[in-house]
């Protein structure tokens, strides 16, 4: 049964954005990568629905601590399967890379927006606290995702209450209503490109007064890039910012 939350008005506000014509034209076909080796991908039932999938990459040691992933628009492709396994090896978590998608991986812009429009916020839901159940009671979470995924990463902190621990946002839509984010177990940590069309600093700054208002802790970090600026299979990829901001976010999920 899904919690008591409702992430649709946030997710489809972003969801909005592939009518826009420059979005799309910022998204140009990811560049082919190869899939590194480390990963499963697996499945676990899902309330009143198929089952979810996501791809695990399980630590090399015994440990409860998990990152839940949540992918760009693109749906859960190499470039996302690789974050997962490579996260897995600089902090030494169990990865879960959730596929929001049901198994659908866009090649286009123009079929991420189709993709990202017809994600179902209610199933989105139910498959985040499928994978959530399927790490075990024990398990305690942190939440990371980029463009859409960045959205979600904060909707699936809100949805999973305190068994989150962390959450960070890369350049997605943040929460508006004061009231839920006020049931945030956790402090945020927000990745801003300053060159961002559409989560621009008008959103960051609403979401920082939003944060106060809600008596929650919200740490931005600004970097001169664009939107999608840590995806290397993206044309807007900046080497120095994606860097610069892995080692912050490195640094705070490391300390939880």
């Amino acid at each position: 049964m899904v919690m008591c939350h409702n992430p649709e008005e946030a997710t489809a506000q972003f969801a909005s954005f592939s009518n826009d014509k420059d979005f799309r034209d910022a998204h140009p076909a990811p560049v082919p990568t190869t899939l590194l080796h480390g990963g499963v991908m697996v499945e676990f039932p899902v309330a009143e629905g198929a089952n979810g999938r996501a791809y695990l990459v399980k630590s090399h040691h015994a440990t409860n601590k998990y990152v839940l992933l949540f992918h760009e628009w693109w749906g859960l492709n190499d470039y996302v399967k690789n974050e997962a396994v490579k996260w897995n090896h600089e902090l030494g978590f169990n990865i879960i890379a959730v596929d929001l998608y049901d198994g659908k991986v866009a090649a286009t812009a123009e079929e991420a927006g189709k993709l990202m429009q017809a994600c179902d916020a209610k199933r989105a839901s139910s498959i985040i606290e499928g994978a959530a159940k399927y790490a075990g009671d024990a398990a305690d979470f942190r939440t990371m995702g980029w463009c859409f995924g960045g959205g979600w990463s904060l909707q699936g902190t809100l949805l999973l209450k305190d068994k989150v621990k962390a959450c960070v946002m890369y350049y997605g839509m943040p929460e508006k209503d004061v009231e839920k984010l006020k049931t945030l177990s956790t402090d945020v940590v927000f990745i801003h490109p300053n060159n961002d069309k559409w989560i621009t600093q008008e959103v960051v700054t609403e979401f920082e007064t939003n944060m106060k208002a809600a008596g929650k802790t919200l740490t931005v970090h600004h970097y001169d890039a664009d939107h999608a600026f840590a995806n290397p299979s993206s044309p807007r990829y900046n080497e120095q910012a994606a860097k610069d901001s892995r080692a912050v976010v490195k640094a705070y999920l490391e300390q939880k």
